[in-house]
């Protein structure tokens, strides 16, 4: 542990007067007891450090003038590195609860000043006046503390009921040390303080503010209207808030706030609340600064305080009376970047005011876009933070997914207004409460604004798509985990994950399902209500569900909401549900990556499922399976061709489906007859589970390919996506040297896509603005068009030419985004030098990273060896540096051509690339190179390569990673020979 960076010794004037009469001997025995507690640095840091300024004290309570201090004595700096504190309530990560924070006077002051911006390190002070509640009687006091040094440090009362009159007596600080392991300032007393009366903590302090990252007080500088700027913002979750300023840093202990900033009067200061004031300060070199006081705040916890200091400009609008205003800096505003996001937001309010019945409490919004926060957006009540990327709309973005992208971010952090900030979860294990339920809420109001794309396709492709990917059986995370076990500050970070908030999302999704929206709904209502302004956990939430169910007759279950939500929740995983049509057996197990015969790997207890099904085109009534196997006699099918049984209908549940051989066999006969009888989210469904089962051994590969026999019939591309997702893989074509499959596809899949190829082709050609309300159909054309051209379809290619050419005649004539990518690959790859040299040309003068990115993808597609190998030396001695040209030896490599020519230019130039780039970027080179091995020749070769250029210890890690690629390249090797084999009988 490092020594602490400050600490000191702290008395009154009074109290030293008394000290004075003390016996030498008295002292020594102070020091000592100052050594033992914590090591020590000087009171009074000099006025050049911290320079006094006029105004600045705050008042005691009861109106008394403040005694300046009088340092009973120095005690000695910590007596060495490897000093620790005694045993005691510094060793918990959990504070005490010898105190209740009541409320915060809080004032900080950063030193930034806009003709001073090289300065190499930026400082603040400030100081806090924190009243509490006593509920145990101690002489010994916790706060949060990292990274701060304190100039002064007092505690007065108790307070009298009413202290504006009353004299308030000085509670003795004797010392004030750090246990930094565990972030707490500690402050022992002269006297035990009594429980039930209420003290004020004054505390001085100052602090570094950051230059990079996004915890606590940090800087963002940018350019703005051609010039240098800077800002200065705040990032308080999940435990920032004590980088900043001392506190009780914990979600429950909600207090009130009234912040004031000083700053440049150049800069505008923003906070949670609206603008209470302003003055104006004067310090000892005689610049002015101003004083913004900002309205008191309702209770919240510390990690939802917020500022910036910058200066921005902003658009305003007013929804409900209530001003919203969008922060950005002038030239985005000038350029109207900012529009879409102050329109989209106002309603975004209204939907959820009326949708929980509960306005939203706060007078005004900001919402600022910083040049760079890696968070993405942080919903700090009254004043949210976006990174601007999250924000901006640009006019190119239009036509793009861009603007759902931004819809659903902005609805998130306005859904925790609601879910977090005015309700918020007792402690960080049950984070899902705050994450889940945004994530969930973004769903709703990204259809309510996109009312042509259906809610289940939203939540499919934007929440469980991508969970389903992750979890397993053997995956420990669990939503909640009973007790708040997550402490340390990188275990509770660890907890901002997809499964906070994509399962947390399911299973509020799955809630709504199987209770209705309408009693979901109200019972969050009252879930709300309650616990307004106060801390919840996920018992309270399940006890609201559980009483908004007993208030009605409808609506019954197998069980407790408690005991059927925590299955889910207090376990990581989710089920295979199995149903065998001949019997109508539906059984639960867990899922696998890896399924194997007899499998008892793990400890797993039943989940308690919900199951909404279909049979033969007919909605059937909700069943649960709440044990390993039941019977549903409904679900028995009969020997007739028209007899058909899904389960999971309209994607209400977070498990997979399986059937057995003629519950599949059904399936897809009942998709050659009549596909649209099964919904189309069920047609997506079907396609995902069989080849996931599939990929992890629960059926074999062939059951998912008779799927995909009648998608000649189907019109929905989102459907045509997920086909082509899993049925052309470029990981699993290229990379493994099967080229028997790509004829075989090709034959397969052309027919099959002319005619909705014809829709598209026509949309592309004459009239994108008709996907503009559709953006799921957005992100799926970027696979479907690559699909097509990558097949040979000849129209593709044609009209990847066209688009091209006309592009390069007038680079204003923008291709289409969602294709973009895919047009500038297919123009490079049947194109001539002088194409690529055009690219070139762009990619030197580009100053944008993602738009480089870009034309580095689309000049790797050439089909020349010589152009590629030019392309890798450029890379090491022509091309500038402002871009990571790693990127270009990457791109090559992983191009289908270009991966044997990286090999040979990486042997032969290896001392040249690694005196430019060094070598921490191997790992992705390693994992591009490594897809393309499947025997031991070929990782012998590879190996033979890496012992020229790496380390030992590289050289052992890289043969583990290659061994571990070549086995999983077999497996897919031996699944491509079975998808060969299909073809060939299918085709």
């Amino acid at each position: 542990m490092s020594p602490p960076s400050s600490s000191g010794v702290y008395v009154s004037r009074g109290v030293a007067l008394l000290l004075a009469g003390l016996t030498a001997v008295l002292l020594l025995v102070l020091v000592a007891l100052a050594a033992l507690y914590g090591s020590c640095a000087h009171v009074q840091p000099s006025e050049q450090d911290s320079p006094r300024v006029k105004d600045t004290v705050l008042s005691p309570p009861g109106g008394q003038e403040r005694a300046q201090p009088t340092p009973a004595h120095e005690a000695t700096v910590g007596t060495s590195q490897d000093w620790r504190p005694p045993s005691g309530p510094w060793d918990h990560l959990r504070l005490p609860p010898w105190l209740v924070p009541l409320h915060y006077d809080l004032e900080l002051w950063p030193r930034l000043r806009p003709d001073n911006l090289s300065t190499p390190s930026l400082t603040f002070t400030g100081r806090v006046n924190i009243t509490v509640r006593c509920t145990v009687a101690t002489s010994r006091l916790l706060l949060h503390s990292f990274l701060l040094n304190y100039k002064q440090v007092e505690v007065w009362g108790p307070l009298a009921r009413d202290t504006r009159n009353a004299t308030v007596g000085r509670v003795l600080v004797e010392n004030v040390w750090f246990a930094q392991e565990m972030q707490y300032v500690v402050l022992d007393l002269g006297q035990s303080l009594e429980p039930g009366s209420s003290y004020e903590l004054n505390l001085d302090f100052s602090g570094q503010v950051l230059e990079v990252g996004s915890e606590g007080l940090f800087l963002n500088l940018y350019t703005d209207e051609d010039e240098l700027r800077a800002l200065i913002a705040t990032q308080m979750e999940p435990t920032f808030a004590r980088h900043v300023f001392p506190c009780f840093d914990e979600p429950a202990l909600k207090a009130t706030f009234n912040i004031t900033i000083i700053h440049h009067p150049g800069y505008v200061a923003l906070s949670n609340m609206p603008q209470l004031g302003q003055s104006e300060r004067i310090d000892v070199n005689g610049s002015r600064w101003t004083v913004t006081t900002f309205s008191t705040t309702p209770l919240m916890p510390t990690y939802l305080v917020a500022l910036v200091v910058c200066d921005f400009g902003h658009v305003s609008r007013t929804e409900r009376g209530k001003e919203i205003r969008i922060w950005a800096p002038k030239d985005d505003i000038a350029n109207g970047y900012l529009d879409f996001a102050a329109n989209i937001t106002g309603p975004i309010f209204s939907f959820l005011e009326d949708l929980f019945n509960i306005s939203y409490p706060l007078p005004k919004t900001d919402i600022i876009a910083l040049p760079a926060f890696v968070n993405g957006a942080m919903e700090n009540w009254g004043l949210m933070v976006f990174d601007e990327s999250s924000l901006l709309l640009e006019p190119e973005d239009e036509l793009t997914e861009k603007r759902a992208m931004i819809l659903s971010i902005v609805s998130h952090e306005v859904g925790h207004q609601w879910f977090g900030n005015l309700v918020t979860t007792s402690w960080w294990n049950n984070i899902w409460l705050n994450e889940g339920f945004a994530s969930y809420f973004e769903v709703g109001l990204t259809n309510y604004f996109y009312p042509k794309v259906p809610m289940n396709m939203i939540f499919f492709f934007t929440v469980l798509h991508d969970i389903l990917r992750e979890d397993h059986a053997l995956e420990l995370r669990a939503v909640s985990t009973p007790g708040g076990n997550f402490t340390e500050t990188r275990e509770i970070s660890r907890l901002f994950d997809i499964y906070t908030y994509k399962k947390g999302a399911c299973m509020a999704w799955m809630l709504a399902s199987f209770l209705s929206q309408h009693l979901f709904i109200n019972a969050l209502k009252s879930y709300l209500e309650t616990f307004s302004y106060s801390n919840a956990e996920q018992d309270d939430l399940w006890r609201h569900i559980q009483m908004a169910v007993g208030e009605q007759s409808i609506i019954h279950l197998p069980a407790t909401v408690k005991s059927i939500m925590d299955s889910w929740t207090h376990q990581g995983g989710f089920p295979v549900v199995t149903l065998n049509v001949s019997t109508g057996i539906v059984k639960q197990e867990p899922f696998y990556l890896e399924k194997v015969e007899n499998q008892t790997l793990g400890s797993h207890n039943t989940w308690i499922v919900p199951i909404f099904w279909m049979k033969n085109g007919i909605t059937q009534p909700l069943v649960w399976l709440d044990k390993s196997s039941m019977m549903f006699p409904g679900m028995k099918l009969s020997d007739s061709d028209s007899d058909w049984v899904i389960l999971n209908l309209n994607v209400t549940g977070y498990y997979r489906v399986n059937y057995d051989e003629l519950g599949w066999k059904k399936l897809h006969q009942q998709l050659e007859k009549d596909p649209k009888a099964i919904p189309v989210i069920n047609r997506l469904l079907l396609v995902s589970d069989a080849f996931a089962l599939s990929t992890h051994n629960y059926i074999e590969i062939e059951t998912a390919l008779d799927l995909t026999k009648y998608i000649a019939e189907e019109d929905e591309i989102l459907v045509w996506f997920e086909v082509l997702v899993n049925l052309i893989n470029k990981e699993t074509i290229y990379d493994v040297n099967n080229y028997a499959l790509y004829p075989l596809l090709k034959k397969y899949l052309l027919k099959r896509l002319n005619s909705i190829w014809n829709t598209y082709s026509a949309i592309i050609r004459e009239n994108m603005t008709s996907l503009q309300d559709n953006y799921l159909s957005l992100l799926s054309l970027e696979r479907f068009f690559e699909t097509a051209c990558w097949l040979g379809l000849e129209d593709c290619l044609q009209l990847s030419r066209e688009l091209f050419r006309r592009w390069m005649a007038r680079p204003e004539t923008r291709i289409p985004p969602q294709i973009e990518k895919v047009v500038l690959c297919n123009a490079i790859a049947v194109g001539s030098d002088k194409d690529w040299e055009f690219l070139f040309n762009l990619y030197i003068n580009t100053t944008e990273e993602q738009d480089g990115l870009h034309l580095v993808h689309a000049m790797s597609c050439s089909r020349d060896p010589w152009i590629l190998n030019r392309f890798m030396e450029y890379a090491v001695t022509v091309v500038p540096s402002h871009f990571n040209e790693t990127n270009i030896i990457q791109a090559v490599a992983a191009s289908e051509v270009g991966r044997y020519v990286a090999k040979d230019f990486l042997v032969d130039n290896w001392v040249a690339v690694t005196d430019r780039y060094g070598t921490q970027w191997l790992d992705a080179l390693l994992y591009i190179l490594g897809r393309t091995v499947s025997t031991d020749q070929q990782v012998m070769e590879l190996q033979r390569f890496l012992g020229t250029v790496l380390e030992e210890h590289q050289r052992i890690l890289a043969q583990a990673k290659l061994q571990a690629m070549k086995a999983e390249n077999l497996k897919n090797k031996k699944r491509i020979a079975r998808v060969v084999e299909w073809l060939r009988k299918n085709t």
